[in-house]
This record gives C-alpha cells, structure tokens and sequence, in this order.
C-alpha cells in the first residue's frame, strides 16, 4: 500500500467515526468535524502533544457565521487617507496617555533599550497604538480565531502555520489556552505578536522561566524590543523627518524603495519642514513619500521605518508610529493633520484603477481596494502617460482620463473631424 493510500484510508476513517459522533456532540457539519480531525493529525503529526490537541479541542469551535471571518473579509467604502488614519490614531488623548505611561515606566525602558538598542519611546508607541496600553488585547481566543480561519477557504494556508506556531506555544511553556487573548487574526498580548513572532523573539525578561506577554508588561516589552533589534533597527537614526519639496520637484522619484544620500536630497532642495536645513548625517539614506501626493504631507524616511513596516506592512502605520513617538519624546502641543477632503478615496475608485492597470498588462495587482506601494507605482506610470503629475497618488482628473481611455488612442483626447463648408 502506498502513503498517499495509508494517508487516505486513515482520514477516511477519521471521518466515518467523526460522522457517527457528530449528531451526539457538535452542531458543527460533519465535513468541518471531519476537518478538524485531519488537522489534528497533522499538527500530532508536526510534534504538538495528544495532551495539548485534547485539552483544546475539548470543543471543535464551530461557528456557522464566525465573526473573524467576517472580518477578515470586510471591505471598507472609503480607504482612509494617511491624514485620516494619522489623526484617528495618534490623538490629542493618546499623546497624553502615552506620555504619562512612558515616564512612569522610564526606568524600565531605559532598561531595555540599554539592553537591546531600541528607544522606550519607540515601545511606548507601538504599545499604544497596538492595544490602547493594554487596554484592548482584541477580546478574540486566538485559538478558536486561527481554528476558524485555517478552515476558511480565503487564507488557510497562513492562519494554519500560525495556529500550529500558537500550539506550539501551549506545549512548549505550558500557556492556558483559554487565557490567550488577541485580535481576530490571531495576534496577542500587550504588542500583538502573531504565535511564529512569539515562538521566534518573545524572551523571559523577568526569568520567572515562563514568557506571558499577555500578563506580564515587562516580558511583552523586551519581546518587542528583541523582535525590532533582531530584524535591523538602528539606535542613532530617526525614523524620518517631514520636509518641505522644491517647487520643481519630480514626484516619480518618491517611494520608499527610491533611497539616496541625505546630501543628495539636500542638493536636490530638500528642506525641513519649516524650510531650514535638514541637519542630519549626509551619509544617511532616505527616501521621500507623500502618502496623498503632490497635494499632502512629504517625509524623508530612513531605516526605522522600514523596519517599523516589518511589523505592520502599511505606510500609514509606520507614519503613526513615528508621529506618535516624536510627541512622546518632545514637548510639541499636539495639533491635528489638516484635511484636505479633495484626497478622500472610494475604495471602489481605487479597484477601478487596479482593475485598469492590470487590464493594459503593465502590472498583476491584487485588486483589493488598498493604496499599497506596488499600487502606487503602477498609478504612477499612468500618471505620466497620462500627461499627469507621476505622484503616485490618483485624483479625480485621473480618474476621468481613465474611465474616457481609448485603447486606439491611448490617454490622448480625439480630434474632432473637420466640417467641409459645401460651396455653393
């Protein structure tokens, strides 16, 4: 008999007996109890312990309509501008809050970035703008969580590994699994770690031989710290400053990956914000964004906030993070972003447009509604052939030559056919 037979004849078994059971202990269907067997299999099968598979899957979590996959699924109407999201996150009330916390637990903090090189402003932020200072851990059990959405049909692949990495974690340091709390998707604790960021960098700081990020602040912070220094943070750099762009400023040269020297932006006429001159190292790389385009905000961004994207892949968020944590170190009086309510997008105009990109063949976007880099750039490159400016950003203008595009003649507007005057 071959694997593949053994394999078969062994789930086939398991769904006949889960079959015979299931109209006596579950409401669940039996294809998912079925499922569940199967997946129990393989993780018994990847060195999880019958111990741990039979203490949590005491109950098979079935839902018919789980809310994480609702979730997880849920598509916003309009995608929130890097102004939106910045004021929504980083308010008057968090800049307070995060303040007061900061230096009650300074000593602490400087305590970890002596150890591992990362600012405690830094983790101030991240602890903030994660869980509202452990305030909200999500509410979600991130077993049933990654259960239900291992058996989803949209990512099952990724919610799988992290669902054995999280059983990981119960067998190796013995965690109650009732009390492992977090997101939808998931992610845990004071810092949302996702189980393979635990099983990878989470350390016993106060070596009580145990870690508990959900519990125990001083664990969950140096966990951070450690997971931020492992993947290259840099102590002597910021993560970006806003800047002032010249007037001639050629916006296709924007975009994170697009780097250069703080001298070579300076000679380009990169200024600060209220147009002094930058003083940084020159050596220093950086490259400029402008999350809403030619019209909002730019910033030269360096290391930090490359490595802050490794946590969260959202420019957005790394802004937040860096925005909220220069507030933490200074005394500057918050004050909002201005809004400018031209740049609001629908997340429909912006599927449109990946639809249209992907349509011409210059790309392959995932058509999701999101502003994300790669998207940038293709809108970039309809921009200038377009005859518009190539920031990256798309605006109603845009939107118009698109929807009037002629694939005969491009972005080009047709010259009407001359009426000839019969004479008489």
């Amino acid at each position: 008999m071959s694997l593949s037979q053994s394999v078969s004849g062994l789930v086939l078994a398991l769904c006949i007996s889960t079959a015979a059971c299931a109209s006596v202990t579950s409401f669940a269907p039996k294809e998912y109890l079925c499922w569940l067997e199967e997946l129990k299999s393989e993780m018994l099968q990847k060195g999880i312990s019958k111990q741990t598979l039979e203490k949590v899957y005491a109950q098979d979590f079935y839902h018919p309509a789980p809310e994480v996959v609702k979730i997880d699924r849920k598509q916003i109407e309009f995608a929130l501008t890097s102004t939106d999201y910045v004021n929504r996150v980083v308010s008057r009330r968090r800049v307070e809050e995060a303040r007061k916390h900061y230096q009650e637990l300074k000593p602490l903090f400087d305590d970890i970035e002596k150890k591992y090189g990362v600012p405690g402003v830094y983790l101030a932020a991240f602890w903030g703008v994660e869980t509202n200072f452990g305030q909200n851990f999500g509410g979600f059990n991130t077993i049933a969580s990654l259960t239900m959405l291992s058996y989803d049909t949209r990512r099952p692949k990724f919610f799988r590994s992290q669902l054995y990495e999280a059983l990981k974690i119960i067998d190796t340091w013995d965690v109650d699994y009732t009390r492992m709390q977090g997101s939808w998707a998931g992610a845990m604790g004071h810092f949302q770690f996702m189980p393979s960021t635990f099983n990878a960098y989470a350390v016993d700081y106060t070596q009580d031989g145990k870690i508990d990020i959900w519990h125990s602040f001083e664990d969950a912070a140096a966990s951070a710290a450690n997971y931020l220094s492992s993947i290259g943070w840099k102590q002597s750099e910021p993560w970006g400053i806003e800047v002032s762009l010249p007037w001639n400023f050629d916006f296709s040269q924007t975009g994170r990956n697009k780097n250069k020297s703080v001298k070579e932006w300076k000679k380009i006429g990169l200024k600060n914000k209220d147009y002094s001159v930058i003083k940084l190292d020159d050596d220093i790389q950086g490259a400029v964004i402008t999350p809403e385009g030619k019209k909002g905000k730019a910033y030269l961004v360096f290391n930090n906030f490359h490595i802050i994207m490794k946590w969260n892949r959202s420019e957005n968020y790394a802004l937040a993070i860096g925005i909220l944590s220069d507030y933490i170190s200074s005394n500057k009086e918050w004050k909002p972003i201005y809004k400018d309510p031209a740049t609001r997008l629908r997340t429909d105009d912006i599927i449109l447009l990946q639809s249209f990109i992907n349509k011409l063949g210059w790309f392959k976007l995932e058509e999701d509604g999101q502003l994300g880099s790669q998207t940038r750039e293709a809108i970039k490159k309809v921009q200038q052939a377009a005859k518009l400016t190539a920031d990256g950003y798309p605006d109603y203008r845009l939107l118009q030559k698109i929807k009037n595009y002629n694939p005969n003649i491009g972005f080009s507007v047709p010259v009407p056919q001359r009426k000839l005057h019969k004479h008489n």
